[in-house]
Formats: structure tokens, sequence, C-alpha cells
């Protein structure tokens, strides 16, 4: 039964109107065959019409289910665009716009009515109604743009922010490409992240007023261990006061570490760039850590590449902040006799030096690896180990490497060790002109 619907649906569509406009010619010319016509000639036309007029049949048939099905599919994807909570926008290379969604007419105040169809250029930012859509099709005309991604590798993902009217948008765009790689047009999906935004701004305002509120008299209490402990005490105030220092000097880490995360966010960890040698300044690193790695029972080693001498342009403060966390880290997390081996090599055919921390530690199972630079994150077996620390420290490392112009990933076996890879660009060109926020993305 269904099948029969099947079919009678399919030659009731437009695709099948030449057949039936076929048919009635066929039968008109049978019946001058039949007439006029020998009995031969007639059997002979009758059949090569009908031959004819079944391979119409057939092919009009397949025309008209497989139109019938485009029709269905570009139907469910359209009822999916309209109905997507991101603004969609599609234009062709010369900038027509071809599609504008339900959220795309929230985001930018225009009804699709007004915009597809529509060729939109550079010039039509002065015009009020077109002048933020021109602002997103052409990202170089807006204020402030924030690239998420590697130029000319696509998808692109930028975040944009507007005063007027008050807007912080991501928008990601990709190529709409046929079967045989031409160009047929642009996508833009636009993710309206205002609210997003402004709920992050708020929290990172409590945070920091929060931070600061406590650091001031935690700095009190710890400077006030800190002179007791150079007092002569009995032993069993010693060992009170040597706790209380301790647990204060934790605490004021945690609390600093959440004023520099709220720096981040904000875009103002504030860098200062210069050029080093990075061999020289990892050595002076490790020889700060040495007494920690002593006390720990780990031994710290370096293997120092065959340049004596490398120039990189860095923040010396920010960037020794991480390589210090990484050590500190490191030692931490290791076993007594353990190891951490810190190397150095360039990058065949990069402009990139290689920086890795390897230790004999814990280690981290792979789902842990894929969470570690997120914040507050802290693997289960790390919070047994050391249950001080909020999470803090890697996502802060990654901000400073990536600000640096270089990235950051780990490796990790259970109970085998973690080693750490950043890379750091030996052309200055490759380090980002402004202070970015690095999220979560």
């Amino acid at each position: 039964m269904k099948y029969w619907q099947k079919i009678s649906l399919y030659l009731s569509l437009p695709e099948m109107r030449l057949f039936w406009y076929f048919l009635p010619f066929v039968l008109f010319i049978a019946v001058i065959d039949i007439l006029y016509l020998p009995a031969v000639w007639t059997f002979i036309s009758i059949g090569l019409l009908l031959v004819l007029g079944l391979f119409i049949f057939i092919n009009n048939l397949r025309l008209a289910r497989s139109n019938l099905q485009i029709k269905i599919e570009h139907s469910e994807l359209k009822s999916v665009i309209s109905n997507l909570k991101d603004g969609v926008v599609a234009y062709s290379p010369d900038f027509k716009i071809l599609i504008f969604n339900q959220a795309a007419e929230q985001i930018f105040n225009i009804g699709a009515e007004s915009v597809v169809g529509q060729i939109i250029s550079p010039e039509r930012a002065k015009e009020r109604q077109f002048e933020l859509l021109t602002r997103i099709i052409f990202p170089s005309l807006a204020a402030t743009v924030i690239r998420r991604s590697e130029a000319g590798v696509y998808p692109q993902i930028v975040e944009m922010s507007f005063d007027e009217p008050r807007l912080s948008l991501r928008v990601i765009t990709d190529r709409i490409i046929d079967s045989h790689g031409r160009l047929l047009g642009f996508i833009k999906l636009i993710r309206d992240r205002t609210r997003e935004v402004e709920l992050l701004r708020s929290k990172n305002e409590f945070i920091t007023v929060a931070a600061h509120q406590l650091r001031t008299p935690l700095a009190g209490i710890h400077w006030a261990f800190e002179s007791l402990r150079k007092e002569p005490l009995s032993e069993s105030l010693k060992e009170i006061v040597e706790n209380g220092f301790r647990a204060t000097s934790e605490v004021l880490r945690n609390v600093n570490d959440l004023l520099d995360a709220s720096k981040i966010e904000e875009g103002k960890f504030g860098y200062n760039f210069e050029n080093i040698d990075i061999v020289s300044f990892i050595e002076e690193t490790l020889a700060n850590v040495k007494d920690l790695a002593r006390q720990a029972g780990v031994k710290v080693y370096f293997q120092k590449p065959a340049e004596e001498s490398i120039m990189l342009s860095v923040d010396v403060q920010k960037l020794g902040m991480a390589i210090s966390n990484l050590l500190d880290n490191a030692i931490k997390y290791n076993v007594q006799n353990g190891e951490v081996v810190v190397g150095l090599e360039r990058l065949k055919d990069k402009p990139f030096l290689q920086i890795s921390v390897k230790d004999t530690g814990l280690g981290m199972l792979p789902q842990d690896v894929e969470k570690l630079f997120t914040k507050f994150f802290r693997a289960e077996n790390a919070v047994k180990s050391a249950p001080g620390g909020i999470g803090l420290g890697l996502y802060i490392i990654r901000n400073i490497i990536r600000r640096h112009g270089g990235d950051i990933r780990a490796e990790s076996e259970i109970n085998r060790g973690t080693t750490f890879y950043f890379t750091l660009p030996t052309d200055p060109k490759l380090i980002p002109a402004k202070e970015i926020v690095y999220g979560e993305e």
C-alpha cells in the first residue's frame, strides 16, 4: 500500500509533466497508425512509441523521486538552520546574501526579507541598517577582533566586540565547496556571547575584589609567622609556627593565582618583552629550584642544545613564572629518587623552539590529560598526593605560552610520569601584537 502511495505521489509531481504531455501524443499517433498504416508498420510504430514512453516515464520518475528527496532534505535543513540559536549567514563569493536565519535577524535587528539577495560591500558599513552585518562579513572593519585560528586556515574563528550596540560575538567562518572543490560561497555561524561575557566579567570582578580583600590580612598573618620562625621557640611552638607558615604560603599562592587568572581574562596581565639568551635563562631557573628538588629527593637535569646561546624575545617575569610552575609540579608530583629532565631543541623547518619538562612521577589518565589546562581542574591522584592548590596553575601557564606565540601540550602515563612540551617562536613577528584572552575553547 505504501509503495503505491509513493508511486501516486511521484506521478503527481511537476517532474512527470513531460510524460503526461507525451501520453496523449502517443494515443493520437496510435489511432492514426491503426487507421492509415499496414498492421506491421502500425505494430512497429506503436512499439517504438511505447519504448520511448517507457524511457521517458522511467527517467521522469527517477527525477521526481530524487528531486522530492532533495526538497525534503532542503526543507529539513532550512528548518534546522531557521531554529538554530546561533545566527547563520551564507553568501556567495561576490557577497550576495543567500541565507539569513531567525537568530541572525535578532542579532542584527534586520528582517531576512531586507537582506537576502542584497550584495554587501565594505561601503555599506556607512548605512546604519547594514553597519553591523558589514563589519561581521569584513572583520577588518571591526574595532576589536581577536583571532582564535591561524590565518588562512578554515574554519576561521574570531571574537568581535562592539560598543554600539554593546555586543560580544564569536564568528566562525567556513567555505562552501562543491564535490569538485569549487568555491560556491561562505557561511558564518554567529554566536551572541554578550550575556556570557558580562557574567564572566562580573564573576572576575567579584573574584578580584574578594582576593584583594583576602590577600592583605593573609600577607600580614604570613609575615607574622615568618617573623616568629626566626625567634627562639620551644619545639612544640616551632611546629605550630611552621605549620602556620606553610598554610598561609599555600593560601597566598592560591589567592595570587585567582588574581592572575582574573587579570588574564580581562586582558590586563601585562607583558614586557625583551631579548634574552633562553639557554642561560633556563639554567638560572633550574638553579632556583635546586633546593626544593634536594628536599624532595629529586634530581634535575638540563639537556642543553648544541648551540651555546639562543636569543628569544620573551617576558622574563611571566615566562619565568610558567617554567618555574612546571618545574614545581614536576618535583611535587614525583617519586623519591625520581628525575626531572628539561630539554631544549629547535623544531625542524619551523621558526620555533621546543622546551620539554619530563618527570618520573605519578602520571595521569588520558581523560585527565584532556582537561589539564582548564580552570580549577586537578587530577584525582594529584589531589590525593598534594591536597593544596585550586587548579589554576596550568591554565595560567598556557595563557602565558600562547601570549608568547607558542602552544603547550602534555603526554602522560599513569605511574610512569608526565612530559610537558611547549613552543616559543624564534621569529618575533609570530608573537601576538597585543594581549589576547585565551579561554577554555
